[in-house]
């Protein structure tokens, strides 16, 4: 009867840390990333066969996935698949948490809603290696820089770059070359606008080739033609040159003397967009030799030119063919022929490259806080972009104006057990010697931007639970009255 009563009260622990544990899921039942707790009783010792109660075997985490919400804050993040996000802990260890809603610190670093920064792989240090430039004293950009010209992803299994490129306003700056130019490479201002146009596209383009098929590739180089005039035949008014260029029929009638007559000739090419035109100038005698040559400013690209006369006179002409190059060697050549441009129109040029390496194998990569202040990482003069962007892999990615900026990697770890991981509230856990150390699970899981994963407590299954461990109480609660019932009457009948 004795026994009873012993069994009876552990009942009562057993079934009150139940409850305890089972109140505790129905709390974080809205509880961002809460795991629920899992109660697992055992008997305990037997003396003669008989038992002597029950014990909380183990409370343990249940770490299936919990639902995931829109939210629509693109700081909010969900993990799918196994993994935690790491964040700072209270001294040198890390802690880790499926709690996704963050936020930007006051320090401008990725923070959890309790001041924690959460830990990745930075971005790269930009160095001179990663600016082209116009003003070698120009390593950011500013409010100078206001003119879009490209903003490109490139991503492969090593590293993730982010190559944007601006001017400042040349529509402002630019003008006519002075008259003293006509005949080589005369631009007008409207003709070196209508280059800049075709060249960023051009630029463009190449960018979101070298992004689908990356290689270093070939440089391009620009075709040029060469014809050469007999001036002979230009001494009177009646006369006309002319040729056809891409499309385009250029003619120039007899003015002044031969020489004045090639020069504007030479100029109406230099105008057609994309063209530079030079007559040709015999460096013994610096006369005009009756050539022009004729360069078309995109490289790698062929234009058609024939049918060069003056009046009925045919002459040959003489043609170096473009390379068409390919990967990142063709992408820089139409950019430097694109910040020659913009220079010719008085404007400045800058693009940078930005990146971020992507860890490799199954070893924690050295993490840190990741910074959201474009300013504070060298890229602009303007600290605050106007959204984030995570992508599957975990990118960051700080968008301002038309502009994407890869920033850093939000790193994802998981262990070896579980089950071992410490909870120490707050929605985060620490490691423990049988957890284990981090692994590196990036390549293992997906992140979901604008999104949270949820509590998977159950609200229906705990409730039942409540139901069951309620009765269980009372019940041990009567085996100890009966027992001391018992006790009662063996003690009447001692008297």
């Amino acid at each position: 009867m004795i026994g009873a009563l012993w069994n009876g009260i552990s009942g009562l622990d057993s079934f009150q840390k139940a409850l305890n544990v089972e109140t505790n899921n129905i709390a974080n039942v809205s509880t961002v990333g809460y795991k629920a707790d899992e109660v697992t009783f055992a008997d305990m010792m037997y003396q003669e066969n008989i038992g002597k109660g029950s014990r909380i075997q183990t409370v343990d985490k249940d770490f299936t996935q919990g639902n995931v919400k829109f939210t629509g804050n693109s700081y909010d993040m969900s993990i799918d698949g196994e993994g935690f996000f790491i964040v700072s802990g209270d001294t040198v260890e890390n802690f880790y948490t499926r709690a996704g809603n963050f936020k930007m610190g006051d320090d401008g670093t990725l923070q959890t809603a309790d001041n924690r920064n959460v830990m990745g792989v930075s971005m790269s240090a930009i160095t001179a290696d990663n600016i082209v430039s116009t003003d070698v004293n120009a390593t950011q950009f500013t409010s100078l820089y206001d003119q879009y010209l490209a903003s490109q992803i490139i991503s492969n299994d090593n590293l993730t770059q982010t190559i944007n490129a601006k001017t400042t306003d040349y529509m402002a700056t630019v003008q006519a070359d002075d008259i003293a130019m006509s005949g080589n490479g005369f631009k007008s201002a409207s003709s070196k606008v209508s280059d800049i146009t075709l060249l960023s596209n051009e630029y463009r383009e190449q960018l979101s080739l070298y992004a689908t098929s990356q290689d270093n590739g070939i440089i391009s180089t620009p075709q040029t033609s060469t014809v050469t005039f007999d001036k002979t035949l230009l001494d009177d008014t009646y006369d006309r040159i002319s040729i056809f260029v891409a499309n385009n029929v250029v003619s120039q009638e007899f003015d002044t003397d031969a020489d004045t007559t090639l020069k504007k000739l030479s100029d109406k090419i230099s105008a057609l967009q994309g063209f530079s035109s030079s007559v040709v100038i015999d460096t013994n005698t610096g006369e005009l030799t009756g050539g022009i040559e004729i360069e078309y400013l995109v490289p790698g690209k062929e234009f058609l030119i024939n049918d060069a006369k003056i009046n009925d006179t045919s002459f040959d002409i003489n043609t170096t063919a473009p390379v068409a190059g390919s990967g990142l060697l063709a992408a820089q050549s139409v950019r430097d022929s694109l910040k020659e441009a913009v220079e010719n129109a008085g404007g400045k040029f800058l693009e940078i490259t930005n990146s971020v390496d992507h860890p490799a194998g199954t070893n924690m990569p050295a993490v840190s806080s990741l910074q959201l202040k474009l300013d504070e990482l060298g890229i602009s003069d303007r600290p605050f972009g106007d959204d984030i962007e995570v992508d599957s892999d975990g990118m960051v990615y700080v968008k301002q104006d038309d502009y994407r900026y890869v920033i850093g990697k939000v790193s994802t770890a998981r262990f070896n057990d579980n089950y071992g991981l410490k909870p120490l509230g707050n929605n985060v856990f620490g490691k423990t010697a049988v957890s284990g150390d981090p692994i590196q699970t990036d390549s293992a899981t997906k992140i979901f931007n604008s999104s949270l994963e949820l509590s998977n407590a159950d609200l229906g299954e705990s409730l039942v639970n409540l139901m069951v461990y309620q009765r269980a109480f009372e019940a041990n609660s009567k085996a100890i009255t009966t027992s001391d019932e018992f006790l009662n009457i063996a003690i009447q009948l001692k008297k």
